[in-house]
């Protein structure tokens, strides 16, 4: 971001970059002089109008404004760059106002998609991963041979390479990257949600590896339990599987216990 080389304060009191408080401030006060020519009672009714009512907060944003030294004064800097963050406020007001128009359409198809309530059952998948698992998936339900046949496609099978008697296993590169995306955002949201997952979870860092390996091979046990509900048509129940894990006598049972 351009401001980061004139006006580096602004990313403290904009807000979330991507909303439209940010863009909103950007556009009016595209330069620390500019804002602290402000009234400190216009500041408070911008952020009172844009949801951001907390009187401690704001007040101390004022005192850091009118506190703060510019980084730069020379109008040869201060002047373009300024022009182009005003620009890209713009730019990115409209970028959102198109994907909310995209999630909006999304919501409305994925509502009568035939299996909505198969990937909304699971404990994570919310507005935002339930529909990214259906395009995964499909319709077709002879697409898929196997749930190792997805986990290969889906680039979360690791792949092992053998030379002469070294062995070296790592996760899979050339592989569709949105649906990769896809699982492994689901399996870090399922940890909030699931009992299971965050013992997996756990289980997996506690033997050393990373939160990514970890997540990877969360993600490796939901697609075989998505598979079956895919297959069948039936929504995820938590204590069908976790019954499932005590008749196995499996150590995951144990810590859930």
């Amino acid at each position: 971001m351009c401001g980061n080389r004139f006006f580096p304060q602004a990313l403290e009191w904009i807000g979330d970059v991507a909303s439209v408080q940010a863009c909103d401030f950007l556009t009016r006060w595209p330069t620390l002089a500019a804002l602290q020519r402000a009234r400190p009672r216009t500041v408070r009714q911008f952020y009172r109008a844009h949801n951001c009512r907390k009187a401690d907060v704001i007040e101390a944003r004022l005192a850091a404004m009118a506190d703060a030294r510019a980084l730069t004064t020379d109008a040869a800097v201060v002047e373009p760059f300024s022009l182009s963050v005003q620009a890209y406020a713009t730019q990115l007001r409209v970028l959102m106002a198109a994907i909310a128009t995209f999630d909006d359409r999304i919501a409305a198809q994925f509502a009568e998609h035939g299996d909505h309530d198969v990937f909304t059952s699971f404990p994570g998948a919310g507005a935002v991963c339930a529909p990214r698992l259906a395009a995964a998936f499909g319709t077709d339900r002879s697409r898929w041979d196997s749930a190792a046949a997805l986990q290969a496609h889906a680039g979360i099978a690791p792949v092992t390479d053998r030379s002469g008697k070294s062995v070296r296993v790592h996760h899979r590169l050339a592989c569709s990257k949105f649906v990769k995306q896809t699982f492994h955002e689901f399996a870090d949201q399922s940890i909030r949600f699931s009992r299971w997952a965050r013992a997996y979870y756990d289980q997996q860092r506690v033997r050393g590896n990373s939160h990514h390996a970890a997540l990877r091979a969360l993600a490796y046990k939901w697609i075989r339990i998505l598979f079956r509900c895919w297959q069948q048509r039936r929504p995820y129940d938590a204590a069908t599987y976790i019954a499932a894990l005590r008749r196995r006598s499996s150590p995951l049972a144990k810590t859930l216990a």
